[in-house]
């Protein structure tokens, strides 16, 4: 098929593109490179199947240009990272929100099928665990950033929804669990690139909170891969599923583990969240993901635990 990334240089974005072109699909991608890199797609530049844009989502005529060039549009250009979006609330809101809006606008009127990615940022700080597709949202006030990207978020599926609704639309949603792999930078906030980097120098490795909270932690072929299976799944229309690991750990043993594997000398050093990101800031303690529902519709089951997540990760910022 022909495809559309946008947000293609980006750590999810590239290894899409890498799997697509890998089972013969042509592919366009755009990106503003605001958080993706070019160095994530230079090595493609030879296939013959593969081509790129350097531009924002933000520009109508361009979206539609590549949209009418698609059989399938995966919307992955966003606003990414707790760090990222806190310093830039207002560029994250718009991207996030006039961007998808541009996108699905650009789709609809091209009639071609969306695959809008969404994140575990929306269910907030649901206490009930493990989260389910339809479950409640819970978010903090106004006054904290991050809950703004949650919001955004939120409205993306919103609108994906209703041009399903109201337009026929073929829109498939996913929710991804902190989805982690090589090429992934710990600029933005992530952990296990922040971590392993950290520990490769023999820096403190830098625990926010008392490090007690537990995140589940996928490997991004793993999305890839179920993401690919949904594609092709005609009963995933119009639908929201949650894609992830359900291997669950707190973020002390995750920096132990991380320490072990690679021989480091690094201490573990707990830091106030108000010291990390900002005053007032709010985390969740625990989130894990409901995967009954891409196991029921496409047989989805993540095949890459932590630890060979982790040696993948220790060996792409060793290289």
């Amino acid at each position: 098929m022909n495809a559309l990334v946008t947000g293609g240089a980006g750590f999810i974005g590239s290894h899409l593109v890498e799997a697509l072109l890998a089972r013969g699909d042509r592919v366009w991608v755009i990106d503003d490179l605001s958080t993706g890199r070019f160095e994530n797609i230079a090595h493609l530049e030879g296939n013959p199947d593969f081509n790129y844009v350097i531009d924002t989502i933000l520009d109508e005529q361009i979206v539609g240009e590549l949209t009418s060039k698609a059989d399938v549009v995966f919307h992955l250009a966003a606003a990414v990272g707790v760090a990222y979006i806190i310093e830039n609330p207002l560029k994250s809101l718009e991207t996030n929100i006039r961007g998808t809006e541009i996108v699905l606008q650009q789709a609809n009127a091209a009639k071609r099928k969306v695959v809008l990615f969404s994140t575990s940022e929306i269910y907030g700080k649901a206490d009930s665990q493990p989260c389910g597709e339809t479950d409640d949202r819970i978010l903090g006030s106004t006054m904290i950033a991050r809950w703004g990207y949650s919001s955004s978020k939120a409205i993306d599926e919103f609108l994906g929804l209703a041009y399903h609704r109201e337009k026929q639309l073929p829109v498939v949603i996913v929710r991804c669990f902190n989805t982690c792999g090589p090429r992934q930078t710990g600029q933005y906030g992530m952990v296990i690139p922040r971590f392993v980097k950290q520990a490769l120098l023999d820096h403190p490795i830098t625990v926010y909170g008392d490090g007690q909270q537990t995140r589940c932690f996928c490997d991004v072929s793993d999305v890839i891969r179920g993401v690919l299976a949904l594609v092709d799944e005609p009963k995933a229309n119009g639908e929201v599923f949650n894609i992830g690991s359900d291997e669950e750990t707190t973020i002390d043993a995750l920096a132990q583990r991380i320490l072990e594997l690679t021989g480091s000398r690094s201490t573990i050093e707990h830091i106030p969240y108000e010291k990390a990101y900002e005053q007032g800031f709010e985390d969740m303690r625990r989130r894990i993901p409901d995967l009954t529902k891409i196991r029921e519709t496409v047989g989805y089951e993540p095949e890459i635990g932590l630890s060979a997540l982790l040696e993948r990760v220790v060996a792409h910022f060793k290289k």
